[in-house]
C-alpha cells in the first residue's frame, strides 16, 4: 500500500508541475522511489488510470475544502461561498492543471461525470434548501443545478486558461455573484 500511495503522491506533484503529457511513467516511478514501472503497473493498468485516481483524490479534497467555507447564515450565502471557493481553488496549481486543463485527457464524458458526481449533488442540495428556507426562488432545482455546475466549470476553465488568472478570477467572481443574486427570492 505504501508503494501505491507514493506513486499517487509523486504522480500528482508531477502532473501539477509538468502536465499529464509531459510526465512519463518512468519519471513517476523514479520520483516515487518504488523501483521499476512494474511497481506502478501493479496498482494501475496505465498512466490514464493513475491520472483518474489522482483526479478523483483531488476532487474529494476540493469538496472537503469547499465545505469548510460554508459559514453563511442562509443557503443563498452558502451557495455563494461554495461557488466562490471553487473559483478560488481554480488558482491552485494542482486544481488548475490536473482538473481544469488536463482533465480533458479522460474525455469530455468521463470528466463531466466526475464533475457532476462531486459537485452536482451539493449544488442541488443548496438550491433545495434555499427554496425551502425562502432565500432562493428556483422553479426547477434539478435543471438549475446542472446549469450552475456548467457555469462554475466554465468559469473555472476561463480562470485556468487566462494569462492573468487572478484578474480573471476577480472578473468571474463579480459576474457569478450577479447570477446568484438573480436567484434570490424577493
Amino acid at each position: 500500500m505504501a508503494d501505491r500511495r507514493q506513486v499517487i503522491t509523486s504522480a500528482r506533484r508531477l502532473f501539477a508541475e509538468k502536465g499529464y503529457f509531459s510526465t512519463g511513467t518512468t519519471e513517476i516511478v523514479e520520483v516515487a522511489r518504488v523501483g521499476t514501472r512494474g511497481a506502478l503497473y501493479a496498482h494501475f493498468p496505465n498512466k490514464k488510470a493513475l491520472f483518474l485516481e489522482v483526479l478523483e483524490e483531488l476532487e474529494t479534497e476540493l469538496g472537503e475544502k469547499v465545505g469548510l467555507t460554508l459559514t453563511g447564515g442562509t443557503w443563498r450565502e452558502r451557495l455563494e461561498q461554495a461557488l466562490a471557493a471553487f473559483l478560488d481553488a481554480s488558482l491552485d496549481a494542482d486544481v488548475r492543471r490536473i482538473l481544469l486543463i488536463d482533465g480533458a485527457v479522460l474525455g469530455w464524458d468521463a470528466w463531466r461525470e466526475i464533475e457532476a458526481r462531486h459537485g452536482l449533488g451539493a449544488i442541488k442540495l443548496m438550491l433545495d434548501k434555499g427554496n425551502t428556507e425562502g432565500c432562493l426562488r428556483v422553479a426547477d432545482t434539478e435543471t438549475m443545478s446542472h446549469l450552475l455546475l456548467s457555469v462554475i466549470d466554465e468559469a473555472a476553465l476561463l480562470i485556468a486558461h487566462a494569462s492573468k488568472p487572478r484578474k480573471a478570477r476577480a472578473a468571474v467572481g463579480k459576474s457569478l455573484a450577479a447570477l446568484v443574486t438573480g436567484l434570490a427570492a424577493p
